[in-house]
């Protein structure tokens, strides 16, 4: 299954994102990139259940899927 991150953007301008698929400390390394993406800071983050997870054969080649 695709690696993705799901963005919300409200009216309001607050953003939120969300990782699927990533498991463990992966998804740290997409916190940068977010914040340059969407030109904005990081205020709070919470772990999802993936992140305690262990990707099984992890590789050092990352696929990110953008839906539009």
């Amino acid at each position: 299954m695709a690696r993705q991150i799901q963005i919300r953007i409200f009216p309001d301008g607050r953003i939120e994102a969300e990782t699927k698929n990533i498991k463990g400390k992966q998804c740290l390394k997409y916190l940068l990139p977010l914040e340059q993406l969407l030109d904005a800071k990081i205020v709070d983050s919470d772990f999802t259940s993936e992140y305690y997870e262990t990707e099984m054969g992890e590789t050092n080649t990352e696929e990110l899927q953008v839906n539009n």
